[in-house]
C-alpha cells in the first residue's frame, strides 16, 4: 500500500496558505488597508468551507453520529483531522486481520494489442483510504482554483499597485502558485483516473514533471497578463472576467438543454431536486473557475450519468489554447498602449516577448505530455499529432468551404458509414457474441465529429466503453467498507 503522502501534500499547501493569509490579513489591518485585508480573508475563508463542506459530503459524516469531526470541520481543522486519521490507517494495516475484503478486477496497459485482466483484493483500511485519497484530490482542486488563484492574483496586483514586495506578500504568493499547480496536477490526474477506471493506470515521474511544467508555465503567465491588463484599465477587467466565466459556466448547461436528457438524479440519494442543483451549480462554478486560468483536464457533462465527458477531443483543446493565446496577447497590446509611469523601469516589448513565449512553453510541454508521457497513450484512437492536424485540416475546411479541394478531408472524419460497412459490422457483430473475451481487452479505437461532438464506433474494432465517474470511485470505496 502506498504513503498517503498526496494527502500530507495537499494538507501542508491548505496550511500554509491559510497561515500565510492571515498574517498578511494582520498585516493590512495595521497598515489600514481594509479593503486588502477584506480581500484576502474572503479569498481564504471561502474556498476553506468549502473544502470543510467537500470532506463532510464524501466522508457521509453527517448520517454518522460523530460530534467531535463535525465540530473540527466547522472550526475548520477537518483537512489536518482527516490527514491524521488517514495516517492512522495507514500505519494500522498488516496489524489486525480483516474480515471483510472485496475483489477489484483492473486491466494492465494492452501490450501488442491485448491487456490482462489482474484481480487483487482490497481490505477495509485501503477501502477508506483510497477514499481519503479521492477526497483529498477533489479539495486540492477546490482551494486552488477558488481560493489560491483569485489570492494570488490579488497579491499581484497589490505589489504592482505598491511598486513593492513585502516578505510576507511574497511568501504567499509563492505557496498560492504552487498550490494553483497542484491543484492543476491533481485535476489532470483525477481525469486520467476517471477516464481510464477500468485499467491500471501508472503515472509515471516524467509525467508528473511536464505537467508541474505544462501548468506552471500557462497559470504563472494567464495571471501576469491579467494583472497588468486590470493595472490599467479597471473598469474593463470586471467585463472581460465576467465574459470569461459566464461562458465555461453556462456551456455545460447548454449542451445539457440541448439534448433534452432528463435531470440527474444519481449525485445523492438524500439530496433533493433542489440540493442536486446546488451542486450540480458549485460544479459547474469550480469548471469555470478553472478554465478561467487553465484548460480544464476534467470537461463537465451533465447529460451524463457521471457527469465527466469521457472523450478526448483535440478540436476542443486547440480552440481553447489558440483563443486564449489570442485574448492574452490581446490583453497585453492593450495594457502596452495605455501603461503609465509604474512601468518606466520595465522594458515593455521585452515582457510581452516573455509572457508569450511562456505561454508557448507551456503548450510545448502539454505536446510533450499527451504525445510521449501521457499513462494511457497507447489507448488513445490518434496520437496528439494525428489528432492536432486533423484539428487544423478541419479548421482550413471551414474557412475555405467554398473550395472543393479541401473537401476530402472533412469527408474522412464526418461521412457515415457506407451499407456495406453496415454489412460487414453485422457479420462482425455475430463473430464477437462467439469470441467476446479476445475483444473486450482491445482498446476504443474512436472517430469523433469535431464539430457535434458525436461519436461513431468504428466496426472492425470494438472495445468496452473506458472510464469511471467523480461518483465511480466514491461508490467503489463504500463498498470495500460494506
Amino acid at each position: 500500500m502506498r504513503l498517503p503522502s498526496s494527502i500530507f501534500v495537499s494538507v501542508s499547501l491548505f496550511t500554509a496558505e491559510t497561515t500565510a493569509a492571515l498574517y498578511l490579513s494582520s498585516t493590512y489591518r495595521s497598515a489600514g488597508d481594509q479593503i486588502w485585508q477584506g480581500l484576502t480573508l474572503l479569498f481564504t475563508l471561502v474556498p476553506s468551507v468549502l473544502v470543510q463542506l467537500t470532506l463532510t459530503f464524501i466522508h457521509r459524516d453527517l448520517s454518522r453520529d460523530r460530534p467531535l469531526i463535525l465540530l473540527l470541520h466547522i472550526l475548520q481543522l477537518g483537512p489536518i483531522v482527516r490527514c491524521l486519521e488517514a495516517f492512522c490507517i495507514y500505519g494500522s494495516v498488516g496489524r489486525v486481520e480483516e474480515p471483510y475484503v472485496s475483489i477489484t478486477r483492473k486491466k494492465q496497459m494492452p501490450r501488442g494489442g491485448q491487456s490482462e485482466e489482474v484481480e487483487r483484493q482490497v481490505g477495509q483500511a485501503e477501502g477508506k483510504l483510497f477514499t481519503h485519497r479521492a477526497a483529498f484530490a477533489r479539495t486540492s482542486v477546490i482551494q486552488a482554483f477558488l481560493g489560491s488563484a483569485p489570492q494570488l492574483t490579488l497579491q499581484l496586483y497589490i505589489c504592482v499597485l505598491q511598486q513593492g514586495v513585502s516578505i510576507g506578500r511574497g511568501t504567499l504568493m509563492v505557496i498560492s502558485l504552487l498550490s494553483i499547480v497542484y491543484g492543476a496536477l491533481r485535476c489532470n490526474i483525477l481525469a486520467i483516473k476517471i477516464k481510464y477506471d477500468d485499467y491500471e493506470v501508472d503515472v509515471r515521474p516524467m509525467a508528473y514533471l511536464c505537467i508541474f511544467l505544462w501548468r506552471s508555465f500557462e497559470i504563472a503567465t494567464r495571471v501576469v497578463v491579467l494583472v497588468l491588463f486590470s493595472s490599467v484599465l479597471q473598469l474593463w477587467v470586471l467585463p472581460v472576467v465576467l465574459l470569461n466565466f459566464l461562458v465555461f459556466f453556462l456551456y455545460p448547461w447548454i449542451l445539457f438543454w440541448q439534448s433534452h436528457s432528463p435531470f440527474p438524479e444519481n449525485i445523492e440519494k438524500t439530496l433533493t431536486r433542489v440540493g442536486t442543483t446546488i451542486v450540480l451549480c458549485l460544479l459547474t462554478f469550480l469548471y469555470a473557475g478553472i478554465n478561467m486560468f487553465c484548460w480544464s483536464a476534467v470537461q463537465v457533462k451533465l447529460n451524463d450519468p457521471d457527469l465527466i465527458n469521457k472523450s478526448q477531443n483535440w478540436y476542443r483543446m486547440a480552440v481553447y489554447y489558440m483563443l486564449r493565446f489570442v485574448e492574452n496577447a490581446s490583453l497585453l497590446l492593450l495594457w502596452y498602449i495605455y501603461k503609465t509611469d509604474v512601468y518606466q523601469f520595465i522594458c515593455a516589448p521585452l515582457l510581452v516577448l516573455q509572457l508569450l513565449v511562456a505561454y508557448a512553453i507551456a503548450i510545448f510541454f502539454m505536446l510533450v505530455f499527451y504525445q510521449f508521457c501521457h499513462p494511457c497513450r497507447r489507448l488513445f484512437s490518434s496520437n496528439m499529432t494525428q489528432g492536432l492536424w486533423n484539428c487544423s485540416s478541419l479548421l482550413c475546411l471551414m474557412c475555405n468551404s467554398t473550395s472543393p479541394q479541401n473537401r476530402p478531408i472533412g469527408k474522412t472524419v464526418l461521412e457515415p458509414p457506407s451499407p456495406s460497412t453496415c454489412k460487414e459490422a453485422a457479420n462482425h457483430g455475430r463473430v464477437h457474441d462467439t469470441a467476446s473475451d479476445s475483444t473486450d481487452d482491445m482498446p476504443n479505437d474512436t472517430t469523433y465529429d469535431m464539430l457535434n461532438d458525436t461519436i461513431y464506433d468504428l466496426p472492425n474494432e470494438m472495445g468496452n466503453n473506458i472510464g469511471g465517474g467523480i461518483n465511480g470511485d466514491i461508490n467503489h470505496s463504500v463498498s470495500c467498507n460494506a
